[in-house]
């Protein structure tokens, strides 16, 4: 079995003089492809016309590699083989078995899968096993992960961890609320593969800890959320730094047409899967909606906070989410609030606490779209309204009890 893997596949680069100037950007539409292809604007880029606010599927032009039903039809490295054994994963997922021989042979990857699809093995095996073997210089990495938050950084750095150990590289984590001195000491000490959010990894870049133009393979998890999060500038900045023909992977829960502006510029002729439908719908999730005059709002919502189960609230700013958890505990409900002004471990005990039960409301302020598809059990989204037809700022997401007249449904 031949465990070389290259970066042969549609060349992406622009002329020489298209490229002048713009640190081989990939924004050159007018360029003349290298491959024979036709130009951005007329082949690979076009779709058909979509309504506002809907994603339309980019136009495959080369066909899919067909789907595996095992990892030992995968050319994977025996390393990551055998470690997959020792974690107890048998079988690919759809996503995987869909997305990794396409992604493993090097072409562009556009995956849409709910949590707990499979997406983190599906672009983190293909990433490992095209880097295996190569060694990073110091502050300049091979394969970069981009991420919107800080906790699903996190989470996908301990899923990858294993099965990098098992091909000696280094897994290196970039991310806000923990300390960048440290961070930039380990990108100094070289790191073949960095999981990083936009906004601390353009920190260490601008600070000359990190350089991107190594970078072979980029992956984009969750990239709908860094859309609504703001980091669309931060996160198109960061990607014409990466190689122009290097590989992409964009993987998400959603897609809609804030994504399609990042397939459109840094996909070429990719590869799509999807295992949900384009809307991201949460059919388990019932929504109930309470009129309360604005007297009884504090009232109702320390109710629906104090029932036995675990209950997630959002709301719209920092303060009062640091607001309304003190007044909770005031009323001897056991809360704890979560939102960007707090740090890395105190985020990281809050949501243990909540795990674990000890804490039972937990708070952070979201977006009424982040929060309606970031959630994918059965749940009750109850909202608070007054009398009028405007919304008031708390939302709130809690597993259905029967005692209340919110929902009845069980979880």
């Amino acid at each position: 079995m031949n465990h070389t893997y290259t970066n042969d596949r549609p060349a992406r680069a622009r002329n020489g003089n298209a490229d002048a100037g713009k640190g081989g950007s990939r924004r050159a539409s007018q360029a003349p492809r290298c491959s024979g292809g036709p130009a951005r604007s007329g082949g690979y880029g076009r779709r058909p016309a979509a309504a506002q606010g809907e994603f339309a599927p980019p136009r495959t032009i080369t066909p899919a590699l067909p789907a595996v039903e095992g990892f030992a039809d995968l050319d994977l490295p025996e390393h990551l083989l055998t470690e997959l054994g020792r974690q107890g994963v048998t079988a690919p997922f759809p996503i995987q078995g869909a997305t990794l021989p396409n992604s493993l042979a090097g072409r562009d990857v556009l995956g849409r899968g709910r949590t707990g699809s499979g997406k983190t093995l599906a672009f983190g095996l293909a990433l490992l096993a095209r880097i295996a073997g190569q060694r990073a210089e110091p502050r300049q990495p091979l394969g970069l992960i981009l991420v919107p938050t800080r906790e699903l950084a996190q989470q996908v750095t301990d899923a990858l961890t294993p099965y990098a150990r098992s091909v000696r590289l280094r897994l290196a984590t970039v991310v806000g609320g923990m300390s960048i001195g440290r961070q930039a000491s380990v990108l100094r000490g070289g790191a073949e593969d960095v999981v990083a959010t936009p906004g601390r990894l353009k920190d260490l870049i601008d600070r000359g800890e990190c350089r991107l133009n190594h970078v072979g393979i980029t992956v984009l998890d969750e990239a709908d959320q860094m859309a609504d999060m703001g980091f669309m500038p931060q996160v198109t900045a960061l990607l014409d730094q990466v190689r122009p023909e290097g590989q992409r992977m964009l993987f998400s829960a959603t897609l809609d047409r804030n994504v399609d502006l990042l397939v459109r510029r840094y996909l070429t002729d990719p590869v799509v899967h999807s295992v949900d439908p384009s809307a991201g719908a949460v059919t388990t999730m019932e929504h109930h909606v309470l009129h309360v005059h604005g007297a009884d709002k504090h009232a109702a919502t320390t109710e629906i906070a104090a029932r036995d189960r675990r209950v997630i609230m959002f709301l719209d700013t920092k303060h009062a989410v640091d607001r309304l958890t003190q007044d909770l505990l005031n009323s001897g409900v056991r809360a704890a609030a979560l939102h960007g002004g707090k740090s890395q471990p105190q985020r990281t005990r809050t949501l243990a606490q909540f795990k674990t039960g000890t804490s039972l409301c937990w708070w952070r302020p979201m977006s009424r779209r982040a929060a309606s598809t970031s959630t994918n059990s059965t749940w009750s989204s109850t909202s608070i309204r007054r009398p009028t037809t405007r919304t008031t700022s708390t939302g709130a997401a809690v597993p259905p009890a029967p005692a209340s007249p919110a929902a009845s449904s069980p979880s």
